[in-house]
């Protein structure tokens, strides 16, 4: 007779990346914490990759959510990973499913760790051919390009698309979402990285560093702006009357909200959400060849600190990643 070997429990405990207090890349530190329990409509995920957002370190910086979570906690939304339990009433799905999500964003997530809950529907499954350290890069960057310029300014073919800081971790993946919506797509970048954004279905490419966009660029339906400061009022020199700037930084008071209006043009800040129905369509891009996610540079968990002092600087391409469990 042959025995089946008896499932492996899941540990009591885990580790994960803690911030006790605001400060630099040097406050993150590994510790031992609980596991947590998936709840009523919740999934428990085994974390293989976490990417690595601005706003992670932005947080970390301030040492407080925007929601008023204070120290200690642990940072990061992007999450793949495999479903390790499912909480009641959970039917989407099953132990042993690949999944990737950006669970509970704004609101603390904690997927610098083995082990994350959310909500089922703050996930999808992971796109066939795309391994973890790809598919943990891809939610929060990828939503915030497909909710800007396909939710909020409806981009439609033919129209003309300019997306800035084009081959950052939200810039390369808005490139190719607006070129697979018809849109001729400009980008700015630096000409060291033009090669591969024209890789990326980029139509044409302004060096930020030597041109001047707004000399270089005109009559554009709709800016997809993550630069803020005076590039939210240079943008708008771009656009042709009835076009949209999104701006994915929260306004201040450079925000040209005035200007926009008296220019007949649209100038709105739009925050990401958690969006199964958006992660299937970013997943569907993938499957169909139409998507590509570029990594940076990949982490251990362990050297979280030193994926911060990287994007901190402000020149990468593409995303930073933290490898959780092989």
């Amino acid at each position: 007779m042959t025995l089946t070997p008896a499932p492996t429990p899941t540990p009591a405990t885990m580790r994960a990346v803690s911030v006790d207090g605001p400060g630099g890349p040097d406050v993150l530190r590994v510790v031992e914490t609980a596991r947590p329990r998936p709840g009523r409509g919740e999934i428990l995920v085994r974390v293989h990759a976490a990417g690595v957002n601005p706003a992670d370190w932005k947080t970390r910086a301030r040492g407080v959510f925007a929601d008023g979570t204070e120290p200690p906690f642990v940072l990061g939304w992007d999450v793949s990973g495999v479903v390790e339990e499912t909480g009641a009433g959970v039917t989407l799905f099953r132990p042993g499913d690949a999944v990737f999500g950006m669970p509970r964003f704004p609101h603390p997530a904690g997927a610098y760790a083995e082990y994350v809950t959310a909500p089922a529907r703050h996930f999808a499954p992971r796109p066939r051919g795309l391994d973890h350290l790809h598919a943990g890069a891809l939610p929060l960057a990828g939503l915030t390009a497909w909710q800007a310029l396909v939710d909020t300014a409806g981009v439609r073919p033919g129209q003309r698309v300019l997306v800035h800081a084009a081959a950052g971790g939200v810039g390369h993946l808005a490139v190719q979402i607006a070129k697979a919506r018809g849109a001729y797509v400009i980008g700015t970048a630096s000409a060291g990285k033009h090669d591969l954004l024209r890789s990326l279905g980029a139509d044409e490419l302004v060096d930020h560093r030597t041109q001047d966009v707004t000399e270089a660029v005109r009559d554009v339906d709709v800016v997809l702006d993550g630069l803020g400061g005076d590039s939210w009022a240079r943008s708008l020199r771009t656009l042709r009357p009835g076009g949209t700037l999104v701006s994915i930084l929260p306004p201040d008071d450079a925000f040209p909200r005035a200007e926009a209006e008296a220019a007949g043009v649209r100038a709105v800040f739009m925050l990401v959400e958690p969006d199964h129905a958006g992660l299937r369509e970013l997943a569907a891009l993938v499957e169909a060849g139409r998507l590509r996610v570029v990594l940076d540079r990949v982490f251990p968990l362990a050297e979280a600190a030193a994926a911060h002092r990287l994007g901190e600087t402000g020149r990468t391409t593409g995303k930073i990643v933290l490898s959780v469990t092989p």
